[in-house]
């Protein structure tokens, strides 16, 4: 099953990538982690994105594409793939289906997790990392996982750790609207990456408003 998953920040894209990877036995596959890869490995690609990157440009498709495609053919890939973070927007969205159509490869399923914008953005900014453990979830507008309270102060719901604190980044207001402005673009941005495979495979949208296990248990009936 080869799966591309679609989410805007916030809305627990990761989280359901990895109950679908546990569920099928596929790799979750980042792209970012296959630039790291490459540049650290020193492939002929990874040398050519480097040369980009450090010079704080965007590495052009006919350089990630490839080396996409490269890794999507590793034996981990022969029963199936799930990749996250690419395509972002529409152009890459129709150079990558044109790649797997010369490669022969097949597209079973888009994954869209859908969520409104408002509710995206309150759900980064309300994210509180564990002191002890930043994989304990604590999230201030999230009602099953919300921090919970002793001494009338704020603690980890895991481990009771206190001193819970919110990562500099989260409270980036203009950066988050910066992203979520390429996500929710329809025109030319991820959501119009979406709308363009409506047309070619089947596009499974499951609502990200829920918790967690209600999320998962409507993506995996959804994918069978």
């Amino acid at each position: 099953m080869n799966i591309l998953i679609f989410g805007p920040n916030g809305s627990g894209k990761g989280t359901q990538g990895a109950i679908v990877q546990k569920k099928y036995s596929v790799p979750h596959i980042e792209t970012g982690v296959i630039f790291r890869d490459n540049i650290k490995k020193g492939t002929d690609l990874g040398k050519k994105a480097k040369a980009f990157i450090d010079r704080g440009d965007l590495v052009p498709d006919d350089i990630t594409i490839p080396m996409i495609l490269n890794r999507l053919k590793e034996p981990d890939c022969k029963s199936g793939w799930l990749l996250d973070g690419f395509p972002r927007n529409l152009a890459q969205a129709e150079a990558m289906w044109k790649a797997l159509q010369n490669e022969k490869m097949k597209l079973d399923y888009v994954v869209e997790i859908t969520l409104s914008r408002d509710i995206a953005k309150r759900r980064i900014m309300g994210r509180r990392l564990c002191p002890v453990d930043n994989n304990h979830p604590n999230n201030i507008y999230i009602d099953a996982i919300k921090p919970a309270m002793k001494d009338g102060k704020m603690v980890c719901r895991v481990c009771g750790a206190d001193n819970l604190a919110s990562r500099a980044d989260d409270q980036d207001e203009v950066a988050i609207d910066k992203r979520h402005g390429i996500y929710y673009d329809t025109k030319t941005g991820t959501l119009a990456a979406v709308h363009y495979f409506k047309d070619r495979v089947k596009v499974l949208s499951v609502d990200g408003s829920p918790g967690v296990k209600e999320v998962s248990e409507d993506l995996l009936l959804k994918l069978g």
